[in-house]
């Protein structure tokens, strides 16, 4: 370990990853940018997402899926065979002496190998599980599998997604694992400090289905509120106006006001100060409820405007405004490269977490592992502690 990846907050924590896909491997890939060291444990065939391509990157002679790496920086691999007793060992030879687990099997599905929650902390009684399903330990759906597409659509999040008319829409990234695997962090720290005062560890219990509704946010509470569940209005925002996408004569840009003196400014810089008190649009309520002309008004004169030059003039006098850009126009931005968003790990690029801690920009040193690369980093110290145990018994 260099002496950056010692500074980084969560240096000398060790994770045992028993999970796949995304939102468990999101959680590990977070908690690794943060300095802990983590072991991906994988069936024989790999991770899953190892084949979710094209497009593949080669890596030591392997070709995994872009997707793959996506999730699995700086983790080390192992391979461990759960339907065997040898493989059961292993991993629990790793666990021994490891402060967090993360797995994201079926309800009950890793008690039938002696790895669930009650096996392994009699194990290690100071250990952190976090276990990830998509609909959580215990409700009518426990049993069933979770995936983000059908989390998106059940959760409300696809009946505000899109355009008013037509069919709804998903995010365009499997935003439910995600922001799963965020949360999933967050409550592993709050275990962690609640350790330090107990002495013991916890089963974390988290649902993608829970995530979903949970970032609801403002949505859920127009509908609680109201008792009238909101609909999709494609690329307006429900509450304010104008805060929305207009067309430019060259493309499309997004204009975001959040009070009065910004919408004053946006019609002069327009030249449609006889908008600012027109009473159809004098408050942002009144400016929601007439938005239809509102849009139609502002859009007249943003169409005689380049971007450029409209986002210049917004920037210039205070107005919310920005471009949309393309993958490639992110990772051009001035602002995304002195960020340091995009990782270079050898001849392999990644993409930094948005941690900065004390001017110290938080990643994993390491890409994604090649399958089972870790198995003889780790072999000499779970044989050290096999022995240990032979000794003591």
């Amino acid at each position: 370990m260099t002496a950056a990846a010692n500074n980084r907050p969560l240096a000398g924590l060790r994770v045992i990853e028993l999970a796949r896909i995304l939102a468990g491997p999101w959680a590990g890939q977070t908690l690794a940018d943060l300095g802990a060291e983590v072991v991906k444990v994988e069936a024989p065939e790999g991770d899953d997402t190892r084949r979710w391509g094209p497009p593949f990157i080669d890596r030591d002679g392997q070709k995994v899926a872009a997707y793959f790496h996506s999730a699995n920086r700086g983790k080390r691999s192992v391979v461990a065979d759960f339907r065997t007793p040898e493989g059961q060992a292993k991993v629990r030879e790793l666990v021994a002496e490891a402060d967090i687990v993360i797995e994201n099997f079926k309800v009950g599905g890793l008690a039938k190998y002696g790895l669930d929650y009650a096996s392994l902390s009699a194990l290690n009684p100071r250990l952190i599980y976090c276990s990830i399903t998509g609909f959580g330990q215990d409700g009518p759906y426990a049993h069933r599998a979770g995936y983000d597409y059908i989390i998106q659509g059940m959760s409300g999040l696809m009946s505000i997604t899109g355009p008013a008319e037509g069919e709804p829409h998903r995010v365009g990234i499997a935003v439910t694992d995600l922001v799963t695997g965020i949360y999933s962090t967050t409550a592993i720290l709050a275990a962690l400090h609640d350790r330090q005062k107990t002495g013991r560890g916890a089963h974390i219990d988290m649902s993608l289905m829970d995530s979903a509704v949970s970032i609801m946010a403002n949505q859920a509470m127009n509908y609680l509120s109201t008792g009238s569940p909101p609909g999709r209005t494609g690329n307006v925002h429900p509450n304010l106006a104008p805060y929305q996408v207009f067309e430019c004569a060259d493309g499309h840009v997004i204009i975001a006001t959040g009070n009065d003196a910004q919408y004053h400014r946006l019609c002069r810089i327009l030249g449609r100060a006889d908008l600012i008190d027109d009473p159809a649009f004098l408050g942002n309520a009144d400016r929601v409820t007439n938005r239809p002309a509102l849009s139609e008004a502002l859009s007249v004169a943003t169409r005689q405007w380049t971007k450029a030059d409209l986002l210049a003039a917004c920037e210039v006098e205070g107005v919310p405004a920005g471009p949309i850009n393309d993958m490639a126009e992110v990772f051009a931005d001035p602002q995304v490269q002195a960020r340091g968003m995009q990782l270079d790990l050898g001849p392999h690029r990644g993409v930094r977490s948005p941690f900065v801690i004390d001017g110290l920009r938080c990643a994993a040193e390491r890409p994604a592992p090649v399958l089972g690369e870790g198995d003889a980093e780790l072999a000499p110290a779970a044989d050290m502690q096999k022995a240990a145990t032979l000794r003591s018994t």
